[in-house]
């Protein structure tokens, strides 16, 4: 569902607290650092900088990328030039003191590895000078050891993010750390979320959605929409990531002057929420019709030798409506504008559940759940119970259907949320039921984006483990690749909500991609269950040359590897050369209605 246009850091991104005032001295002297010119041009720049006049809040945030591969550099700056910060390229670590000091960055982009004196030596004799030691200093690297990340970090670092990094989130990262670091300068306290981005000015999905929510309680009049802009995929692969970043400020820029003084907030990749405040109920769609005109009427700039039209479909509903809350009024027309993908002119009205009574997909929702489990089992013998727990619904006339056809029909009537609620409080009831078990058990949960993003549904996890007494390692929280890389920042929010109560995930129908390798590091995932073509690996040298690889780069972060759909001993045999932790499948048990698998003499 939607992101907040405020964007948590990688989920492999690690933080350090302010250390004592000679730690960078002691750790300089550990670790040798270089020559005597550099110290003393290192100096000279800390001595520039707090010469320096003071920053004023509203001034565009300025970044030093120091990176020595031109292209990565060129990359970084592009993204942040299209987030509207000021971002300025050293490739030379004797060239930094000269930048800091020319320059005054609010922010540091280090790179680690570069010839002659690497990322974490030169950080630490930053940190030497007096006037350098909060000078925030983020890490870009593609190191993925653990470890390595926690050396940098050592040195002096205040964030390692790990390449690959989408986009967003680098200038997510970016910009909440220059804020927090202007406020603090300022003397001023962070009293939580933004009103506003900083970068692009439009108000945040907080802030929108807050006030969304008022209108509902105050019952006025308004409207609401969901806007998507089409193609992003095709755009995405075509320009690059750096050129469709700028694409989608630009859109939300051009969107936001021609609805003034209407609300617009940014959600994710490609999508926006509008909220149109004291407006009749007639005027709401043909507003919706004038939105997508005026996006398309002049084009954008995509590089500099090359423009582009955009395109959008619009979901749109009428305020106050039959809305419970704001999270159920925009699930509602983020529903509404998957209709409005498939209707001639892109735009598409909301349709309330009482007049949706008779729907089909209502229809087929009416009946019993009827809940299967699959055993998990680790390849080299393992010390836990594990299953996935597989939805069913049982119809009143005895028809029996799959996850695969409940789950559509829930999510097209709105019916999702209460869907995993149900799902979710039946494998915690197991899991409180089997807490002293032996060996332990752990349970694997599949749940739909829509219903992570509700704002209130990590909360209502978090106490419902704390009322069951349950421990959040025996529930791993399974979503699908494809909604993760549309709605990664949610999942983000939600899992940094999650990880303290020890909860876990797995990514399934897992298949490499740069987008899918660079959640891995982005996420803080402990699973990955691979798609199941992969199945046939061992029918096919393609597929077990890509199953490799992509088990290769996720052991690579640390993760565990679940093949699926494994039919038969063959195919489980090539998943076992591949290098798979577990196997799911019926040549280990189909499911069944029961916890019966024997784990501890289990041989595959």
């Amino acid at each position: 569902m939607a992101s907040n246009d405020t964007l948590i850091p990688s989920a492999r991104l690690i933080r350090a607290e302010t250390p004592p005032a000679d730690y960078w001295q002691r750790w300089s002297v550990r670790n040798a650092p270089p020559t005597e010119v550099v110290q003393a041009q290192l100096k000279a720049a800390g001595n520039a900088t707090h010469n320096a006049p003071s920053v004023a809040d509203d001034t565009p945030y300025r970044v030093l990328i120091v990176e020595d591969n031109r292209s990565q550099a060129l990359f970084a700056q592009s993204v942040l030039h299209g987030a509207g910060m000021q971002a300025f390229v050293q490739m030379e670590a004797e060239g930094v003191q000269q930048a800091i000091s020319e320059h005054h960055p609010d922010l540091i982009l280090m790179d680690l590895h570069m010839p002659g004196l690497d990322g974490m030596r030169l950080t630490a004799m930053i940190r030497q000078q007096p006037h350098q030691q909060l000078l925030p200093i983020v890490f870009l690297t593609g190191e993925a050891d653990p470890d390595r990340q926690f050396e940098v970090l050592d040195c002096g670092a205040d964030d390692v993010l790990v390449k690959p990094i989408r986009p967003r989130h680098l200038v997510a990262a970016v910009a909440n750390r220059i804020r927090r670091n202007r406020l603090q300068a300022q003397g001023q306290i962070d009293n939580g979320p933004m009103l506003n981005n900083p970068e692009t000015g439009l108000p945040t999905r907080h802030n929108v959605m807050r006030q969304l929510q008022a209108t509902l309680t105050e019952q006025q009049p308004g409207g609401v929409m969901f806007i998507e802009i089409a193609s992003a995929l095709g755009l995405r692969e075509r320009y690059g990531y750096a050129s469709f970043e700028r694409l989608m400020v630009q859109a939300g820029q051009r969107l936001a002057d021609n609805l003034q003084p209407h609300l617009l907030a940014r959600l994710n990749d490609n999508s926006f929420l509008l909220l149109a405040r004291d407006i009749p109920s007639d005027a709401v769609e043909p507003l919706a019709q004038r939105i997508r005109e005026r996006l398309s009427a002049q084009p954008f700039a995509a590089r500099e030798d090359e423009s582009v039209f955009l395109r959008c479909a619009v979901g749109h509903a009428p305020l106050p409506g039959d809305f419970s809350d704001a999270d159920n009024a925009l699930e509602a027309v983020e529903r509404t504008a998957l209709q409005a993908r498939l209707s001639n002119n892109g735009v598409a009205a909301y349709t309330s559940d009482e007049a949706s009574l008779n729907d089909e997909h209502l229809a087929l929702l009416d009946g019993q759940l009827e809940l299967a489990y699959q055993p998990i089992v680790a390849v080299a013998g393992g010390d836990t119970a594990q299953y996935q727990v597989l939805l069913r619904l049982r119809q009143s006339d005895g028809t029996l259907l799959s996850a695969g056809q409940v789950i559509p029909a829930a999510e097209a009537a709105g019916r999702i949320a209460d869907l995993d609620q149900q799902v979710v409080e039946h494998a915690l009831g197991l899991l409180h039921l089997y807490q002293f078990a032996q060996p332990p058990l752990r349970l694997f949960v599949s749940q739909s984006l829509r219903t992570l993003s509700r704002s209130a549904y990590a909360q209502w996890l978090i106490k419902a483990l704390q009322e069951r007494q349950v421990a959040g390692n025996g529930l791993v929280i399974d979503v699908r690749l494809s909604d993760a890389l549309v709605h990664a920042v949610s999942l983000q929010q939600f899992c940094a909500q999650l990880m303290p109560a020890g909860v876990q995930f797995c990514l399934s129908q897992f298949e490499p991609s740069d987008e899918a390798n660079a959640l891995l590091t982005q996420l803080p995932l402990s699973f990955i269950r691979m798609a199941a073509r992969y199945a046939g690996s061992h029918t096919s040298q393609q597929l077990r040359d890509e199953l490799r690889e992509a088990i290769d780069h996720a052991h690579r972060a640390n993760l565990q590897i679940i093949g699926q759909q494994i039919e038969d001993p063959q195919a489980a045999a090539a998943m076992w050369m591949g290098g798979v932790d577990f196997i799911q499948g019926n040549v280990v048990q189909r499911a069944g209605n029961e916890l019966n698998f024997d784990f501890q003499n289990a041989v595959l």
